[in-house]
Formats: structure tokens, C-alpha cells, sequence
């Protein structure tokens, strides 16, 4: 079996669609990009960068500048699955930033999605 096709996907592709279930719940393409930015480490400079390359999702969580060590914290499920329970690290790593979109979209405070709290 080959690899999922999320793998090969542009994250450009997808970002759009993170920001319109955001602001569909009344919050905002700054707090999609403040929780991309917290998963990741990539600053704003180059999460624009990479979306207008149209790096994919495997090498957009491969070569992340600093994976937040409290993603560990992110628990619950996405798509039917645990997120906790995922094998696959790239695939936890997309499921993870799933996770927190969702979160933002249920009204879930920042500092509750970002796990400062």
C-alpha cells in the first residue's frame, strides 16, 4: 500500500480550507496562522513561502524549524481516530493540526489550543 495522498497534497491546497471553517465560527486567518506557527515553528515569513512553493504536507511537517514539544498534550479524535493513537508520525503531525483547527472552530480559547493553560 502506498503512502496516503494527504502526504502529496500542497499544504497551499489545504489552508484555505482551515481558514474558511475558522472564520465560518467567527475567528480569524491570524489565529489558523498563530496555531500553524506554535505546531511548527515555521515563522509567517516562511509559512507564506512554503504555500506559494506548494510544498506538501509530508515535507511541510518534515522540515518544520521546531515541532512545539506540548503537542503531546493534544488528545481527542479526528476523522474516527484517536490522534493520541496514531503510528505514523507525519500523519500525527497533520491530524495534530487538524485537531487544534477544529478546536479553534468549536470557540475553544487560544490559550487552551495552544496548551498554555
Amino acid at each position: 500500500m502506498g503512502k496516503h495522498r494527504i502526504y502529496t497534497t500542497s499544504f497551499a491546497s489545504v489552508y484555505p480550507h482551515y481558514v474558511t471553517k475558522a472564520e465560518k465560527k467567527g475567528r480569524t486567518k491570524d489565529e489558523v496562522d498563530e496555531i500553524i506557527r506554535w505546531l511548527t515553528g515555521y515563522s509567517q515569513e516562511e509559512l507564506e513561502a512554503l504555500m506559494e512553493n506548494k510544498t506538501d504536507f509530508e515535507t511541510f511537517f518534515a522540515e518544520a524549524p521546531q515541532m512545539n514539544p506540548s503537542r503531546g498534550l493534544i488528545k481527542g479524535v479526528i476523522c474516527g481516530v484517536r490522534v493520541e493513537d496514531i503510528e505514523e508520525p507525519i500523519m500525527q503531525e497533520i491530524r495534530y493540526l487538524d485537531k487544534l483547527i477544529d478546536e479553534l472552530a468549536k470557540g475553544k480559547a487560544m490559550e487552551k489550543i495552544l496548551r498554555t493553560k
